[in-house]
């Protein structure tokens, strides 16, 4: 597979697909993780002349939503960067072509969110034609919709010589060894929710790591399943169906023994005697000791998705003591995950980890051995 290094980029425009979906506040920019990884492929573009045009999406607008707008990137970009950033306000068009055709080489333009339009999920072969129009060559550095068979991430590399950035180089060369050839013990601690994401990662897991750590809603479930009351956070039967085929008697398995839960009074219970009108929240001390434990011996950590309601902080002590036990362990260890990845980085942990990833779902099927339709665009 071709990365950005195999091209002759001198004058030719070079369409980049990036990941800028960040997450935005009153004041702006939340997390610019996503936007900071991207830095050493732009950087190393523009300085080798080539006329940069970065496209990305955000959010999920419905129609042209200013509130969505990639303005805000254009303007960190131009703080991460310290130069310039074009901001277009549009990413199709008449004007859009004409401000591209007078780009001089190495600069740097950033054009409007590709979600405004629908076609771009839908992979409309005119939008893809647009898009494609933009540039000489198509560079792929958006690992984290590289699941997504969206218009500019599946589309465009069918129009274009097309290769793939450092950032989703670097994400597949550590992805890949930490799975296919990690150091053992491995351990892959999973929590969060969307239990729909996750089955066939925790089925591979349960084949091929030494250790499985289930906490949150997962976890939830999975207790569910085999007949362990979670009141109130019992699943909905069709959410339940998705587990039912799991091997729950792997003894690489380890679900919490207790838990933190609540009902209308705030009060705690712990698993075994959590009551119908009560809520699983966190997972409880002793969960806490025993997958430390099994952290503290391992060579290899995979992360994903917080063991409890992490946002309130009555509840994120299960989510913050596995962190330690993380940090504190000599294993390389790799994060990943919207929510995971936001938190570390909120923490200002991010640069503790061996690796964080910017997937999210991205991560999570590759993990699972599934194929990645922006990455096989690429390489066909």
């Amino acid at each position: 597979m071709k990365t950005v290094k195999d091209f002759d980029i001198e004058d030719k425009r070079v369409v980049m697909r990036c990941d800028f979906n960040v997450p935005l506040g009153n004041k702006g920019i939340l997390d610019d993780f996503r936007v900071r990884k991207t830095l050493p492929t732009i950087q190393y573009l523009s300085e080798h002349k080539a006329k940069v045009i970065l496209i990305s999406h955000l959010g999920r607008p419905e129609g042209r939503e200013m509130k969505f707008s990639l303005k805000p990137v254009a303007e960190r970009l131009e703080e991460l960067l310290g130069r310039q950033i074009e901001f277009l306000n549009d990413c199709i068009g008449d004007e859009i072509d004409r401000k591209i055709a007078d780009m001089k080489p190495g600069e740097i333009v950033l054009l409007e969110n590709l979600r405004f339009y629908k076609e771009e999920k839908e992979a409309d072969p005119s939008f893809i034609k647009k898009l494609a129009e933009l540039g000489d060559i198509f560079i792929q550095d958006a690992f984290g919709v590289s699941h997504r068979a969206h218009a500019s991430v599946t589309g465009v590399p069918e129009h274009l010589p097309s290769g793939i950035g450092f950032l989703v180089e670097e994400e597949l060369k550590i992805l890949s060894k930490v799975i296919d050839n990690p150091e053992r013990p491995l351990a892959a601690i999973i929590g969060g929710a969307k239990i729909n994401t996750k089955v066939k990662l925790i089925e591979r897991f349960l084949r091929d790591v030494d250790n499985l750590l289930l906490g949150g809603k997962t976890a939830n479930i999975v207790l569910d399943a085999k007949g362990i009351s979670v009141g109130r956070s019992a699943p909905a039967p069709d959410i339940a169906q998705l587990v039912e085929n799991l091997d729950f008697t792997s003894p690489k398995l380890h679900l919490p023994v207790d838990v933190i839960a609540v009902n209308d009074s705030a009060r705690q219970a712990f698993c075994g005697d959590i009551k119908e009108e009560e809520l699983v929240l966190d997972i409880g001390p002793e969960t806490i000791d025993d997958f430390s434990k099994i952290i503290s011996q391992a060579k290899t950590i995979i992360w994903n998705g917080p063991l409890g309601k992490f946002e309130d902080e009555e509840y994120s002590q299960g989510t913050r003591k596995i962190i330690e036990a993380i940090l504190a362990s000599p294993a390389f260890s790799v994060v990943g995950g919207g929510e995971t990845a936001e938190l570390v980085n909120r923490l200002g942990l991010a640069d503790k980890f061996g690796y964080v990833s910017t997937g999210g779902g991205a991560m999570l099927k590759f993990l699972s051995g599934e194929k990645l339709p922006g990455i096989e665009a690429i390489e066909n």
